[in-house]
């Protein structure tokens, strides 16, 4: 609710919200899972920022079960990123306000290392330019070296996860 007021005050103000190919400078507050962070930026304040070019593991939920190694990812994400200043390239916005974008944390692509981690899929369905040729290259060597959620013998990807009726709502 407090995020509608804002982004309703926003726009009665005038004020546009992050946009595509805007570098966002803050520090993250919270990780909600291995693809989704709470940023605190200036002059933006909170900002729920989706890791773009990445699908982890789904979390599980109060009514719903979660998938292998989403709270190892979410951990591992935690680790290297809660309560650090980072930058954010705004790639786009999602269907829930959501800022979408790279997050870099003293020059390091985060989203990149998540894959090569074998904590994430390349989000094949929302990857262009160098960032798809990168993170496909990533997640195969992963894949190759069985690091992470690639041990497991056919893990299932987070989209068809969701779209099973799992892992509740799509995103």
């Amino acid at each position: 609710m407090r995020r509608m007021l804002l982004a309703v005050c926003m726009l009665l103000l005038g004020l546009p919200g992050p946009s595509c190919g805007e570098t966002l400078h803050g520090m993250v507050r919270q990780v909600y899972d291995g693809d989704t962070l709470l940023l605190v930026a200036r002059p933006q304040g909170q900002l729920k920022v989706r890791l773009y070019g990445i699908d982890a593991p789904e979390t599980a939920k109060r009514d719903r079960p979660g998938q292998a190694y989403s709270s190892v990812a979410k951990r591992v994400l935690m680790y290297k990123l809660l309560g650090k200043a980072v930058t954010v390239e705004v790639r786009d916005q999602d269907q829930y306000g959501r800022v979408v974008g790279v997050v870099r944390l003293a020059g390091t692509d985060i989203n990149a290392a998540m894959v090569a981690e074998g904590l994430a899929w390349a989000y094949r369905h929302h990857l262009e330019g160098d960032y798809a040729s990168e993170y496909l290259r990533l997640e195969d060597r992963a894949r190759r070296r069985r690091m992470g959620l690639w041990q497991q013998t056919n893990p299932q990807p987070p989209w068809e996860f969701r779209r099973s009726g799992q892992g509740g709502r799509r995103r």
